[in-house]
């Protein structure tokens, strides 16, 4: 990946800050996109730099058009380019370790969940692509979820409804960009030990793991390397696919 500049967003923390780094640690430059955590974005900055790799960060909120403008015209003057977008962000809101329930859901958290998931990645995609077309090259990876793929009770109607979008966005964003050698994918993570999951209540999570052919929770490293095999050269053929990363809790 030496020479290529990857936009991780939502990379401070979690399967986002692991992706940064496992793309740094194969020479990729990174950019470093967050918005709630700014002090540990810039200090994933500093890890990243220590090893040897250019890195700044972008505090920006995706889901605003205007802010991921203002965040790709910057990484266009400091890297002259984006080759790799990574659209990791997502929020899952919890009420005391719970979800809320469809039918008790403010219509205000819906909005905002959608916004932030799914226009989020769609914003990013809409105004990234352009600058791979011209290059001939990109890489793009959508971290849906398994909520996105089937029924799970521990996020809620916005969360899943969001994460299932992206696999629509996934597919469409593939076969019309694959033409000019960009190759989208997805990643379906299951229950993965991040501070997200850490927000459910312990009860629920210990009837998660029961679930798990495998017998425990993955890492966000798990993920990580995934990803970093899609965005690299080595992905040669691989178009419009999702990879599921769960321990075997669905087994398609």
């Amino acid at each position: 990946m030496k020479g290529r500049v990857a936009l991780v967003t939502g990379a401070a923390r979690g399967i986002g800050r692991a992706v940064a780094l496992e793309l740094a640690a194969h020479g990729a430059d990174i950019a470093v996109n967050d918005y709630a955590l700014e002090k540990e974005a810039y200090e994933l900055v500093k890890h990243i730099e220590a090893q040897g790799n250019r890195a700044r960060a972008y505090i920006a909120d995706v889901s605003r058009k205007e802010q991921v403008l203002e965040m790709v015209s910057n990484i266009k003057k400091e890297f002259g380019r984006i080759d790799i977008l990574i659209n990791n962000v997502g929020i899952s809101p919890k009420h005391n370790g719970l979800k809320k329930l469809i039918y008790e859901m403010d219509p205000e958290e819906w909005e905002k969940v959608i916004q932030v998931n799914l226009n989020g990645a769609f914003y990013c995609t809409r105004y990234i692509a352009p600058l791979m077309i011209e290059k001939r090259w990109g890489r793009i990876v959508n971290v849906s979820s398994l909520a996105g793929r089937i029924y799970s009770p521990v996020p809620g109607a916005h969360y899943s409804a969001s994460k299932a979008g992206m696999l629509g966005l996934t597919r469409v964003c593939a076969a019309e960009l694959a033409p000019f050698n960009i190759l989208v994918n997805a990643v379906a993570p299951g229950r993965i030990e991040t501070a997200m999951m850490s927000e459910v209540a312990g009860e629920v999570n210990q009837e998660s793991l029961r679930t798990i052919p495998l017998g425990k929770f993955g890492r966000p490293e798990d993920v990580a390397k995934v990803i970093r095999f899609l965005a690299s050269d080595e992905n040669r053929y691989v178009v419009g696919a999702t990879i599921d990363i769960n321990g075997g809790r669905a087994i398609l």
